[in-house]
């Protein structure tokens, strides 16, 4: 079973973390994945830096942009992440768009995903139908799962296709704008949260994009299995540097 899956299995809300490999510094990667484990964090989201960044808001555009500068690519995260699986044992999910993995050649970056021992990648521009027409087996091959999202806006006919060929957890966007920390969320987000949560979807489903501090964390987990935190941690980086991942991680759980 897929160490997403195991994780997913376990009976308790998760708390997944993003971050921009290369960010704040070149070499910063492995010791972050590293801490945030030793912090009780349950997943991990690598965001593998990109020019162009569509689903980004500000605060990942600027640390994604930062980490091409630091000299950032696909080979290097690949050769940063070799040895991983000798301290790290939760689950590792690549964030990043198409293009780069298209670069790389997509069946090269899903063998090399496999043998550095990743568990999923999440693709914000590579559309499901996409994805099940062309690219499914060779995921499924190299024994990834691939995350698709979905908004407010997302019918229940295309949330229902979607959980039809997902096979660890859909990413569900809090609302339809870029990512970014806020402070809690309104009716609006609730009553989406809610009818999520009667589609009675196969898979669970971990909330993201403005998910900051421990209420928004709550209030997104009352009917998800989880949430991902990434602007408000990419900021805490920022400002307090990596030595003190543990504390932000603190004022979550």
């Amino acid at each position: 079973m897929n160490r997403i899956n195991k994780k997913l299995a376990e009976n308790k809300k998760l708390l997944s973390i993003y971050f921009t490999a290369g960010y704040p510094d070149l070499n910063d990667t492995v010791k972050i994945i590293q801490d945030l484990e030793k912090s009780g964090v349950d997943m991990i989201e690598i965001g593998l830096p990109f020019s162009d960044p569509l689903a980004d808001g500000p605060t990942i555009q600027e640390s994604s942009t930062a980490a091409l500068k630091n000299g950032m690519t696909t080979k290097l995260l690949f050769e940063q992440l070799k040895d991983i699986r000798k301290t790290v044992s939760i689950p590792l999910i690549i964030m990043g768009y198409f293009n780069p993995m298209m670069q790389y050649g997509v069946e090269a970056f899903c063998a090399k995903c496999q043998e550095i021992g990743i568990d999923g990648l999440i693709i914000p521009d590579l559309p499901v139908a996409e994805y099940h027409e062309h690219y499914q087996e060779t995921f499924k091959k190299y024994g990834l799962s691939n995350i698709f999202l979905i908004t407010p806006q997302t019918s229940d006919e295309r949330i229902k296709f979607i959980d039809s060929v997902s096979d660890g957890f859909i990413y569900m966007v809090s609302s339809a704008s870029t990512t970014g920390a806020k402070n809690t969320f309104g009716d609006e987000q609730q009553h989406y949260f809610e009818r999520i949560a009667a589609l009675d979807l196969i898979n669970p489903q971990i909330v993201g994009f403005g998910i900051s501090n421990k209420e928004t964390f709550t209030q997104a987990t009352k009917t998800a299995k989880g949430a991902i935190i990434g602007s408000a941690f990419i900021k805490h980086l920022t400002h307090n540097g990596v030595e003190t991942v543990n504390e932000f991680v603190k004022t979550i759980r």
